[in-house]
């Protein structure tokens, strides 16, 4: 059965555990199959790129992965991390809710 993944991309997030906790940022990118996301601006970590003819190379400071049961949706009404729900809106959609405020989370 496929999962439904209440964290998307874009979404704005707040860290609760590990080395970066308390920290905030978008969602850049989800990886399902590790159950992970890309946060900007946070798991900094720096690559030591040699050249090529498409990249100048370099010392590169990139972001790094994060499980995905360590970050939390910031609801916009609270300005807090939330948990979110799923439920079916009027129309039949499935839709995120915040379970606190009642904030439904769209795209």
């Amino acid at each position: 059965m496929a999962e439904r993944w209440r964290i998307k991309k874009g979404d704005h997030v707040q860290v609760i555990s590990g080395k970066e906790k308390g920290r905030r940022g978008d969602v850049l990118r989800v990886l399902r199959e590790k159950r992970r996301v890309v946060v900007s601006g946070l798991m900094m970590k720096i690559r030591h790129r040699k050249p090529s003819q498409k990249d100048p190379g370099g010392i590169i400071r990139e972001e790094s992965s994060i499980h995905a049961s360590n970050v939390m949706i910031v609801d916009p009404k609270t300005d807090q991390p939330t948990r979110i729900s799923i439920k079916i809106d009027a129309s039949g959609r499935k839709v995120r809710v915040a379970k606190r405020s009642g904030t439904v989370f769209e795209k």
